[in-house]
């Protein structure tokens, strides 16, 4: 009895650290650049675009697909670091148990 009460307070602990992992993730932060600075994506933890910024110099209505290439380069890495981020930290909240457990749903 005393291994399901211990494996009922580290499911617990864990469903804590979790809560606290996606609001961490929603409070960071991250941002990638392209075209050498002209345009900036920043995305929270969790890869969610959240502001986009593009160098006015950049904008030449005769090339709007090369802007497009830009955001899209931009969007892409700063996604990558996010989940990179996510990944790392997922890593520490649960001390490096792996969430794919045979016989278990995928948790993430």
């Amino acid at each position: 009895m005393t291994d399901l009460q211990q494996l009922m307070r580290l499911s617990q602990q864990l469903q804590s650290k979790m809560t606290e992992l996606q609001e961490s993730l929603e409070a960071t932060s991250l941002s990638a650049t392209s075209g050498g600075g002209m345009v900036t994506v920043t995305v929270d933890g969790k890869g969610q675009v959240k502001r986009v910024q593009i160098d006015p110099t950049c904008v030449d209505p005769r090339d709007v697909e090369m802007l497009e290439d830009l955001v899209l380069a931009a969007v892409a890495e700063a996604q990558t670091k996010a989940r990179g981020a996510y990944e790392q930290e997922m890593r520490k909240a649960t001390g490096g148990l792996p969430l794919n457990l045979p016989g278990l749903p995928n948790l993430f």
